[in-house]
């Protein structure tokens, strides 16, 4: 703990930041109107808090979305998933979160900066830069960590995680202004939002699986209808493939079926059979 000239606290600590952003809250607010879209965003955001204040986690800023701090990495994570399973339902609002592990120097402002609007409580530090670019990688719904984060929690849920949830390497990125690259993995209950995310304009994809295909001991009912209807459709396909090749080849099918002028098939089949 250090004193600064000017009366600051500031310490290291190992905090998982969590960055929250709301999709597209802009034109929300533009379609809704100032007063229904600030209704609405009270509305979510004390859904919101509830789950922050739940999962033991603080807040350090708000603007479109939440700046977040956990000193547990498995609380930030059942927050991130709790609330894309329950919040965009009831909000009609989509987010994308993104979660990292790491240092940084917790500032903790005098009585009259407060006084003057400063945060209470802000942190400095690459850690927060690097859950920001996380989370601008993020996809609709999708709950991105680092491999710092994922080593943490690895074997660590507990009964607050939602169950079914599927973890996936989805590459490595190189995030603008950090000298090493950090694998991302992505968290969630079903297979889409387990999908690599591309580029940004803050983050180059290095490499990584293109698809996350989903393990069978995984799968879920709705997933294993679409398994089973692509199969079918893909041997009903061979079949019909057979059955026209069968009768464009034997010619009394063709014959049967009212097909003529194909005596050209005829002389190609034996060819073949002289062979």
């Amino acid at each position: 703990m250090a004193k600064t000239p000017f009366d600051i606290t500031l310490r290291d600590r190992e905090l998982s930041l969590v960055l929250l952003d709301i999709i597209e809250s802009t034109a929300f607010v533009q379609q809704a109107g100032r007063v229904r879209a600030a209704k609405w965003l009270q509305y979510h955001d004390r859904l919101a808090r509830n789950l922050i204040y739940r999962f033991n986690g603080r807040e350090i800023d708000r603007s479109d979305g939440f700046l977040l701090s956990f000193e547990q990495p498995i609380d930030a994570l059942n927050f991130a998933l709790q609330y894309q399973r329950t919040v965009p339902q009831k909000t009609k609002l989509q987010a994308r979160i993104g979660v990292h592990t790491g240092l940084v120097v917790e500032v903790q402002q005098d009585e009259l900066m407060v006084g003057l609007g400063a945060k209470g409580i802000e942190l400095e530090g690459v850690a927060k830069n690097i859950a920001a670019r996380v989370m601008s990688l993020c996809q609709q719904g999708q709950v991105l960590i680092t491999k710092v984060t994922m080593s943490k929690i690895k074997n660590r849920t507990n009964a607050y995680t939602p169950k079914g949830t599927r973890f996936a390497c989805v590459g490595l990125y190189k995030f603008k202004g950090v000298r090493e690259a950090y694998e991302v993995y992505a968290v969630g209950e079903s297979i889409e939002s387990l999908q690599p995310p591309p580029d940004s304009d803050k983050v180059k994809r290095l490499g990584g699986p293109k698809y996350i295909k989903s393990r069978a001991r995984d799968r879920k009912v709705k997933e294993w209808i679409y398994w089973f209807f692509w199969k079918f459709a893909f041997l009903v396909g061979l079949y019909w493939v057979y059955l026209i090749g069968y009768v464009f080849i034997h010619k009394p099918s063709r014959t049967l079926f009212g097909l003529y002028g194909y005596e050209w098939i005829d002389r190609i089949v034996k060819m073949i059979q002289r062979l």
